[in-house]
């Protein structure tokens, strides 16, 4: 309990409004299609640079709850899902819109994300301590496995092009290693110049992939502007008129849902999207109206919108533990914690708990200040998805300069974020998946550290890898996720049948 104590020590003024602003930023960026809840975090990084730290992580985790719903309105709206999260469950939230559901669906979403992250928020507070207890006995070796473990992750859920994922995987190693060798103290693909001596700087480089690159993306002409006429709003803020009993009905999916949404979010490269689109299908599954998903079901909505939520919470398991990123979000929010001095890892349950636990308490403060704040605002949200994206997408640009240069106060991180951003654009157009060269440039140097200090360690010996038991089912988890792998990789080079 002292401990609970000495974390509201931490829940001051500055932290509350921080959760307050961020979640009023959340809902804009993710109500405006082609905007994703990453984005919105990299754009948010440059404003934690002189904030203490609980306020600079209230300011992320608030950001990611309230983006992902927020992707619900242009979905039920439009039909254009404002976040990759919310793509799983568009077509029958449109289709309830057209019902005259629109209020009911935005309700019901809402208090599906709240409950959903609640119970996410849950999970990490009971899960997290534990796991750090069992992680403070890994040694080199179990963490050399541990990286493999969450590289192969990365790329085996990507979807259907396993390969397309292993060759950004391999591109955001490469990254990795610019800079100097870690130990032997080596310059790497320097190329001679002093900037490039301490490697790619990850924060330009994530807000280059993420912002940048959906810039370039619109200018290019790829994302076509919205259409005003396509959809009717509903006025009024009555969200919640017979939402309780639908979702009381449905309490058990929400439980499995939002279980299911944790533990997807823990693994590593995975993400809200994914989550949604497994709780998705298991809900089909064990439904009892399967006929009615994908044509307006209320239950479909609840499970996914749950789920991405939950995962949320989830993402930060590993994230905290092991200080490997459960998402691309994630992964940037581990940036902003080595930037605060709370390097992630085990240790930091030993030596800065109290932190720790007030960022379980930002978890459930930040869910539950959504459901007021979406409320109150969400006529206005109605309209942000008409936001003219000429005048958006230069101040993007703007936010995102300012925010490379101050990291370093370097025009060198600019140069890293612009091409950073030219690189993730043209990728993006090619369908390779950007989130694994985040994890790249994250486990890379874990990887080379461990991998390097286990071989100096036992002389050479491979033999040394498997011989703790930890790291045999660590190496066995590894193996099984590389048979996966080679088995989707068979599948997608088979010929399919032909249909007659």
């Amino acid at each position: 309990m002292t401990l609970w104590f000495n974390a509201l020590h931490y829940i001051d003024l500055n932290a509350i409004i921080a959760l307050v602003a961020a979640g009023l930023f959340g809902l804009f960026v993710g109500s405006i299609p082609g905007l994703t809840a990453t984005m919105a975090v990299a754009l948010m990084v440059p404003f934690t640079f002189f904030m203490d730290p609980i306020p600079a992580l209230a300011l992320m985790i608030s950001i990611g709850a309230s983006s992902i719903y927020a992707g619900d309105i242009p979905g039920a709206l439009l039909r254009i899902p404002g976040t990759p999260a919310s793509a799983a469950y568009v077509d029958d939230s449109h289709a309830l819109v057209q019902q005259g559901k629109l209020n009911r669906v935005l309700g019901i979403g809402l208090t599906s994300s709240v409950i959903g992250g609640l119970i996410g928020a849950l999970i990490l507070m009971l899960a997290a301590p534990m796991l750090a207890k069992f992680a403070l006995k890994f040694s080199s070796y179990e963490y050399t496995w541990l990286s493999l473990l969450g590289l192969t992750c990365a790329t085996l859920v990507v979807g259907n092009q396993p390969l397309k994922g292993l060759v950004t995987l391999c591109l955001g190693l490469l990254l990795a290693c610019i800079g100097y060798d870690q130990i032997t103290g080596v310059p790497r693909f320097t190329f001679g110049q002093v900037e490039m001596l301490q490697g790619i700087s990850f924060i330009p480089a994530m807000i280059g992939l993420f912002a940048i690159s959906g810039a370039i993306e619109f200018y290019a002409g790829k994302i076509q502007q919205i259409k005003q006429t396509q959809a009717q709003t509903q006025s009024g803020i009555n969200l919640f008129s017979g939402v309780p009993s639908a979702l009381w009905k449905r309490k058990l999916n929400m439980l499995r849902s939002s279980i299911l949404g944790t533990l997807i979010g823990a693994l590593p490269g995975a993400g809200a999207d994914i989550a949604a689109w497994i709780s998705y299908a298991l809900s089909r599954k064990f439904s009892q109206q399967p006929e009615l998903y994908g044509k307006g079901s209320e239950e479909a909505i609840i499970d996914a919108s749950t789920s991405n939520n939950a995962s949320l919470a989830g993402s930060w398991i590993p994230s905290l533990v092991f200080g490997i990123p459960g998402d691309s979000a994630a992964a940037i929010i581990i940036g902003v914690l080595y930037m605060k001095d709370m390097n992630p890892g085990p240790t930091l349950f030993l030596f800065q708990p109290d932190k720790l636990y007030a960022v379980f308490i930002l978890f459930f403060l930040a869910n539950l200040i959504l459901l007021p704040l979406a409320t109150l605002v969400v006529n206005f949200i109605k309209k942000i998805i008409y936001v003219d994206k000429n005048i958006l997408y230069p101040i993007i640009i703007l936010f995102s300069m300012v925010g490379s240069f101050a990291i370093n106060n370097s025009l060198f991180s600019i140069f890293v974020m612009l091409g950073m951003g030219v690189l993730g654009y043209l990728l993006q157009r090619s369908q390779y998946p950007i989130s694994p060269i985040i994890l790249g440039m994250i486990l890379g140097p874990m990887l080379e550290k461990n991998l390097l200090s286990s071989l100096i360690k036992s002389g050479g010996h491979p033999m040394a890898f498997v011989e703790r038991p930890v790291s045999i089912v660590l190496a066995s988890c590894f193996l099984m996720v590389i048979v996966l792998q080679i088995y989707h990789v068979i599948q997608a080079a088979l010929p399919k049948p032909k249909t007659v």
